[in-house]
């Protein structure tokens, strides 16, 4: 990312501390907001075109969007110790159907909106319970919530990863 004066950006955990975000929770924070900022960039200019389409058999880089979006959602919604929702398993589901009406345009900023959402999130999680037991799906497999808020971090550095990998491919085409 630049700055006004298109002076290259440090990452951002290079940066210094998110303001009212917990010091433990810091490293979350800076991996969501890098992940923001890389989404971002890599996905400038990118036809819609090719949205839906899978290299190699490989996920197109509209799952991967409406992945990066919907697992930060999960995450934020089992550390609150609730059960998804119709409407989350609904968007789980759909993950990845190929559908002409949404646009980058649309995904991104929704990918947007939910960082910011765990932002929010993160600012008013105390300390104090990072370490309180939390359940994940219909399973009620075991985690905590830090677990839950790191998850959602290093699992979006994973799929925005992927997503640099099969852009840089589609747009060889």
């Amino acid at each position: 990312m630049e700055n006004k004066n298109h002076e290259k950006l440090p990452e951002v955990w290079l940066r210094g501390s998110i303001p009212e975000v917990p010091a433990l929770l810091q490293p979350a924070a800076h991996a969501l907001l890098q992940a923001r900022e890389d989404v971002y960039k890599y996905t400038q200019d990118f036809p819609d075109v090719f949205l839906w389409q899978n290299p190699a058999g490989r996920a197109s880089v509209g799952f991967h969007l409406q992945h990066l979006t919907g697992v930060i959602d999960r995450m934020l919604t089992y550390a609150s110790a609730k059960p998804l929702s119709e409407n989350q398993f609904s968007a789980l589901r759909s993950e990845g159907e190929p559908n002409e009406n949404i646009q980058m345009s649309q995904l991104v900023a929704a990918f947007n909106a939910k960082v910011n959402d765990a932002i929010r999130y993160l600012k008013n999680t105390s300390e104090s319970i990072l370490t309180e037991p939390r359940t994940v799906g219909r399973k009620q497999l075991p985690s905590t919530v830090i677990g839950l808020l790191f998850h959602a971090a290093e699992h979006s550095q994973r799929h925005v990863g992927q997503l640099l990998v099969t852009i840089s491919v589609l747009k060889q085409k």
